[in-house]
């Protein structure tokens, strides 16, 4: 793959990594998923509030929610690079949990003030949510639900509602029909 293919910025990516692993060091629930649902957020709320995304990488459907499709590669060539380790630590029920651990500090000079600004009020949404909460938050969004499995998930999705509409929506989008001449009313 050259450079040109590369989709989004994956040195971004690498650095937004380290940082979300060292903002995280003191979260006893931080660790992989919980990692790919805290960039999700941050790349697609970006996106949604200023109309770009912090990386700019795709992301994938995944059973447990989105994931950045480049996680894997990026995470190791950290690790390659010493600037990133990976644990894998026991939990309860003969689970485990498997955490990034930055050895670097992020480079941060990367990011606008508003992009780490963000990607910190994400971190405080979701920090008391453990593997399975935070997958079942990003379950709630709409790119995940209108995708399968191993699809990329749209960062235009972040603008999409399932919500119903209120009787009020639905009163004035009639009324916007008959104005623009959509109905097959014709009378």
């Amino acid at each position: 793959m050259t450079a040109a293919t590369v989709i989004g910025d994956e040195d971004k990516l690498a650095e937004l990594i380290l940082y979300i692993s060292q903002k995280c060091a003191t979260d006893p629930k931080f660790g992989a998923t919980k990692l790919n649902k805290l960039l999700y957020l941050s790349d697609f709320l970006s996106f949604g509030n200023w109309g770009e995304p912090i990386t700019g990488v795709e992301y994938q459907h995944l059973k447990m929610g989105p994931a950045p499709r480049r996680l894997v590669p990026v995470r190791d060539a950290l690790q390659s690079a010493g600037k990133l380790a990976v644990q894998s630590l026991p939990l309860r029920g003969g689970k485990k949990q498997t955490r990034t651990v930055n050895l670097t500090d992020p480079n941060l000079k990367l990011f606008s003030g508003r992009e780490i600004a963000l990607v910190d009020s994400v971190i405080e949404e979701l920090w008391n949510l453990d593997a399975e909460e935070s997958s079942e938050f990003s379950h709630r969004f709409v790119g995940w639900k209108m995708t399968k499995e191993g699809d990329n998930i749209p960062y235009g999705s972040i603008f999409i509602s399932d919500e119903p509409l209120s009787p009020a929506e639905i009163l004035r989008g009639q009324d916007l029909a008959k104005e623009l001449d959509l109905t097959s009313d014709s009378g």
